[in-house]
C-alpha cells in the first residue's frame, strides 16, 4: 500500500511537470501581438480612441485573436498618455512619451498617436530609429505625408489612416460652393485654434473663398483653452459676413456656439466643432445648436444609412460604453487602424518591419469609414465622396427637434440644408 501510494505521488508530481513544460510551450507558441497606443487620454478624442482600440481588441480576440502562419495569437495594447490638447504641454513631453512606450514595451506598431502634428511630426525621426510601424489616426499636418515621399526610405514606416487637413479642406470646399450656389452666400469669416493643421486649413480655406468669388472679411487665430469669443462675433456682426468657418479640435468651443446663439449675427455656423458632434448636443445646449453645419472628419463618428458598417460600429460603441461617440474626429479611425494592422499582420505572416509595410502599402479593407487603402508615396489614406472607393467624410445639420441630419456628400445625404430661423 506503502509502495503504491508512493508511485501515484511520484506519477502526479511527473504529470505536473509535464503539464507545465506543455503550458510554457503552449504560452510561447501564443505570445500576444502587442500593438502601443499612444494617445491624448485626458483628451475628449483620446479618451475615445483608446475605448474604440479597447472595443476593437476585444473583438479580435473574441473571435481568437491574429492569426500568424496558421497560430493564433491575443492581441494586447499598451497605452501611453501623451497629453495633447492640454494647454502648456511642451511638444518633448509627447516625444518622450513616444520613446518610453517604444523602448520599454517593443511593440510591433503603434496606432492611433498624438492629436498634435507637431508632437507626430518630431516623433517620426523615432519611428525610423526604432524601426516601428506608426499608424497615424488624428494628427492631420499635410507634412506628415509630404516628409514620407520626400524621403521614403527614411520615414516609410510611417501611415496615415485619419484625413490630413487638405483632405478637410476639401470637405469644406465642397459644401460651402453648395452653400453658396444654395442661397447665394459670399462672404467668410475664419475662426481657428492657433495650432498647425488648423492654420493650415485656415489658409487653404481662405486662399479658396478668394479664387471662388467670396470676401474673408476675418481670420482669427485664437490659443487652445479661449473661452470667450464675443469679441470674434462682434466683428462678425460688423462686417455681414454669411458663414462663420470654424477650425478647432478641443471642447472649448462649445462657449462659442452658446454666445453665437445669443448674439444671432447673421451668419451660419459651420465647420468642426468638438461639442457640438455629440447626440446629446441638443439637449445639452438646449437647442442653441439650431441650424449649426458640423463636420464630421470620418464617418462612423457619425453612422449614416448608405454604410451599414458605420452604424454597426457605433452602435456597439454605445452598447459597449453606455454613451455614443462624442467627437467628430479620430475614434472611427483609431478603430479601423487597428484591424488594418491586424490584417496586414496576417497578410504579411510575420511582424518583421519591411514585410508589414508591403502588406498596409497593399491595403484594400472595407471599414467603417468606408473603403481604406493607401498611396504608396506618401501612405496617406484615400479620401472622398464615394464609400465604394475611399473613405469619407460628411457634415451633418442639427435640425429641430434636435437631430444630426447628414447633408452632405450627396452619396450619403439623408436631408437638406436650412438657414437658422433669424436669417430666413
Amino acid at each position: 500500500m506503502k509502495r503504491s501510494h508512493l508511485f501515484v505521488i511520484i506519477l502526479a508530481a511527473f504529470s505536473v511537470m509535464v503539464l507545465n513544460a506543455g503550458i510554457y510551450k503552449q504560452a510561447w507558441a501564443v505570445e500576444p501581438v502587442l500593438i502601443g497606443a499612444p494617445t491624448a487620454i485626458n483628451d475628449v478624442s483620446g479618451s475615445q480612441q483608446r475605448k474604440s482600440l479597447i472595443m476593437a481588441a476585444e473583438e479580435i480576440n473574441a473571435k481568437g485573436g491574429i492569426t500568424i502562419k496558421g497560430v493564433k495569437h491575443p492581441l494586447k495594447l499598451e497605452f501611453s498618455d501623451t497629453r495633447g490638447g492640454e494647454p502648456g504641454v511642451p511638444v518633448s513631453e509627447g516625444v518622450l512619451a513616444y520613446e518610453k512606450l517604444i523602448t520599454k514595451e517593443k511593440p510591433a506598431a503603434l496606432v492611433p498617436g498624438d492629436m498634435r502634428s507637431e508632437v507626430v511630426l518630431a516623433a517620426m525621426d523615432l519611428f525610423t530609429k526604432y524601426k516601428v510601424i506608426h499608424m497615424a489616426a488624428t494628427a492631420m499636418s499635410p507634412k506628415y505625408g509630404a516628409m514620407i515621399k520626400e524621403n521614403y526610405d527614411r520615414y516609410k514606416y510611417c501611415f496615415r489612416i485619419s484625413l490630413d487637413s487638405r483632405h478637410s479642406a476639401n470637405l469644406s470646399t465642397g459644401y460651402m460652393a453648395h452653400l453658396g450656389k444654395e442661397f447665394g452666400f459670399k462672404k467668410a469669416y475664419i475662426l481657428m485654434e492657433d495650432v498647425a493643421y488648423a492654420r493650415a486649413v485656415g489658409n487653404f480655406m481662405s486662399d479658396w473663398y478668394k479664387k471662388n468669388g467670396w470676401e474673408v472679411l476675418g481670420f482669427d487665430a485664437l490659443p487652445v483653452g479661449t473661452t470667450d469669443y464675443s469679441i470674434s462675433l462682434v466683428k462678425v456682426k460688423k462686417t455681414e459676413a454669411q458663414v462663420i468657418y470654424v477650425v478647432s479640435s478641443t471642447f472649448y468651443w462649445g462657449a462659442m456656439v452658446k454666445q453665437w446663439a445669443t448674439m444671432k449675427p447673421n451668419a451660419m455656423i459651420s465647420g468642426a466643432i468638438v461639442p457640438v458632434a455629440s447626440e446629446k448636443a441638443w439637449e445639452e445646449f438646449e437647442g442653441k445648436v439650431d441650424s449649426v453645419l458640423q463636420e464630421y472628419l470620418e464617418i462612423g463618428n457619425m453612422p449614416v444609412k448608405n454604410v451599414p458598417k458605420s452604424i454597426e460600429y457605433y452602435n456597439a460603441y454605445k452598447k459597449r460604453w453606455g454613451e455614443g461617440i462624442i467627437t467628430h474626429h479620430g475614434p472611427a479611425a483609431a478603430y479601423d487602424g487597428l484591424y488594418v494592422l491586424v490584417d496586414a499582420i496576417e497578410r504579411a505572416g510575420t511582424l518583421e518591419t519591411d514585410k508589414l509595410i508591403t502588406a498596409l502599402e497593399q491595403t484594400d479593407y472595407r471599414g467603417v469609414m468606408g473603403r481604406i487603402r493607401f498611396g504608396k508615396e506618401d501612405h496617406q489614406a484615400f479620401y472622398g465622396t464615394d464609400p465604394d472607393k475611399e473613405a469619407i467624410s460628411c457634415v451633418i445639420q442639427w435640425q429641430k427637434p434636435g437631430k444630426r441630419v447628414p447633408v452632405y456628400p450627396k452619396e450619403i445625404a439623408e436631408g437638406k440644408i436650412q438657414l437658422p430661423p433669424w436669417m430666413k
